[in-house]
């Protein structure tokens, strides 16, 4: 941590100081009130490229959607739009419009869309990538719905017995979520 500030303080006199101030004082503003609204989709599953494709692949997107859900509700309690109404949203006609038949946890601007029918001002994604039995893969964004702007964008290996890994790399995605909405839309890396 302190080679981080020393080396931060060295870069005061460097030209990409100035870059980097500007960077970090134009991310800092929130976006919106710490108690907007969020809408989390089903994470969806990716094993297309995986070396063996098996029917309980699938489970694991379902834990991590059950995870995602609970963590944030705990988290964010009433914050969170309830999962039935973000299903009803991102399943509509006019969702499919959007997508041209893909599912709407893949698609930003249907993510965005589903957000919004439901009042909410931040929208979570995330997806879950099989490589091998023993290697998985979460990504995850947390989408500011009136900007468009992609707020976090997380991408976690998780190595091991994959049931605990998805565990425990959703809930740690979750929390990061949480912790961004409740500032407004400032990502920070260190829980308080």
């Amino acid at each position: 941590m302190r080679s981080c500030v020393f080396v931060a303080a060295l870069l005061v006199g460097h030209p990409l100081s100035a870059a980097l101030q500007a960077q970090t004082s134009s991310s800092t503003a929130p976006l919106e009130p710490p108690d907007a609204k969020v809408a989390a989709l089903e994470v969806a599953l990716y094993n297309a490229q995986a070396n063996v494709i098996e029917g309980s692949d699938t489970a694991r997107a379902v834990l991590a959607t059950r995870v995602l859900d609970s963590t944030l509700s705990d988290l964010l309690g009433s914050q969170l739009v309830e999962s039935e109404a973000v299903r009803a949203a991102a399943g509509s006609d006019s969702a499919r419009t959007i997508t041209g038949g893909t599912r709407c946890n893949v698609i930003v601007a249907c993510a965005r869309f589903a957000a919004r029918r439901t009042g909410a001002r931040w929208v979570v994604l995330a997806k879950v990538s099989k490589t091998s039995n023993l290697i998985w893969l979460l990504t995850g964004q947390l989408v500011h719905v009136p900007s468009g702007a992609i707020v976090l964008d997380d991408s976690t290996e998780l190595k091991g017995e994959p049931e605990a890994m998805v565990r425990a790399g959703t809930r740690i995605f979750a929390e990061r979520v949480a912790r961004t909405v409740g500032a407004g839309g400032v990502a920070n890396n260190f829980p308080p």
